[in-house]
Formats: C-alpha cells, structure tokens, sequence
C-alpha cells in the first residue's frame, strides 16, 4: 500500500482505495474496479478473479431473440480506460489478458451486408435484424491501444494485437497482428526464443 500512496499521492491513494471498496460490492472477487464504469446485464456475465479496469469503462450484454448471451472474463484480467465490450451472444476473454486503453470489443452487427437477404442503405441502422457470432480470446493476449475486434473472431493464445488494429479474422496463437485488417507480422518460434518476422509492413 506505501508504493501506492507515494506514487499517487494523499488525494490518489484515498480515490484508489475508495474504488477499492466500491469494485469489491459490484464484483467481489475483483482487484479494483475504477469509476466511473457501466455495466449492464450483469446476470449474463461471469468474472474470475483478480478483474482490474481503468475509468469510463461499458460492458453491455443485451437479450434477444430469446437467446441466452454470456459475457465471461477470466482471471486476472486488465481492461484499461474507456473500453466498450458488446455481447447478444458470446464473448469469452481468457486468463491473463491485457487490454489497453480505447478497444472495442463486439460479437455483434446491425444487419447483413453479405450473402442473401443484405439490408438496404434506406433501411434504418438501428431497426435492422442483429446479426452475431461469438468472439473468442485466450489466455495471455495483449490487446493495444485502439484496437477493434469484430465478430466471429478467435484470437490464439499469447498473441500480441498492435495498436490500432481492425481484427477482421481469427489469429493464430502466438502471433502479432497489426493493420487494418489485422494481419500476422511476426511469429513466436520456441525453438530460438524470438519473434520472427513473416512480413513487412
């Protein structure tokens, strides 16, 4: 607790650890939980402990067509400032991970805009039919600053998302992505213990 103090000062510390208290009644088992952040539909949602979050955060879960959705954030896990998840269906975020700041998280669109049946431009956005398939992020992910992840994606485990990224596809584990769309540029190889480039960007 000295560290905290003598890096925040009297006014910080007092703040911290009054969100201390305020995170531990809305999620028990959680680290710190800072305000001011917006959570709605909680029953849908599922938290493993040690959940830390900056401010400003939104973690939204909202029912329909009967279905039955669930937020789920593992262990440990950090989501710093001004974050939004969206979840009608499934969002699963493993162990470990660590989401900067910005990052916008969805398993879910307003309308179809590929294949049969794709919504018309004088269709009004907010009254087309939701279209949603799970996202899926594993244990020790690294999330950057900025980043978009859309639905219908997996992102493998220990795999680093650059700044600003538009995850389009589902990523193998162990990879860094950057772009838009997000696109491998290095590999973990455990057989030399580096991260080898694939590409250039």
């Amino acid at each position: 607790m000295i560290k905290y103090y003598n890096s925040l000062g009297f006014i910080g510390f007092i703040r911290l650890y009054i969100n201390f208290l305020r995170g531990k009644l809305l999620i028990r088992n959680s680290r710190i939980i800072r305000f001011p952040i917006d959570i709605r539909g909680k029953k849908y949602m599922v938290f493993g402990k040690g959940l830390t979050t900056g401010v400003g955060n939104r973690l939204q879960v909202d029912v329909i067509k009967n279905n039955k959705p669930q937020l789920s954030i593992g262990e440990n896990v950090q989501i710093n400032d001004y974050c939004h998840i969206a979840c009608v269906n499934n969002v699963t975020i493993g162990n470990d991970v660590l989401i900067a700041s910005k990052v916008f998280i969805t398993d879910h669109d307003h309308g179809k805009y590929i294949g049969d049946n794709q919504d018309s431009p004088l269709s009004v956005p907010s009254k087309r039919e939701i279209n949603f398939s799970h996202v899926i992020i594993k244990d020790r992910v690294w999330i950057g600053e900025n980043v978009v992840i859309l639905p219908g994606v997996t992102i493998g485990q220990g795999s680093i998302i650059g700044a600003s990224s538009i995850v389009t596809k589902s990523v193998p584990e162990n990879s860094l992505v950057v772009g838009n769309p997000a696109r491998i540029l290095k590999k973990y190889n455990f057989n030399t213990n580096q991260w080898e480039l694939l590409r250039q960007i």
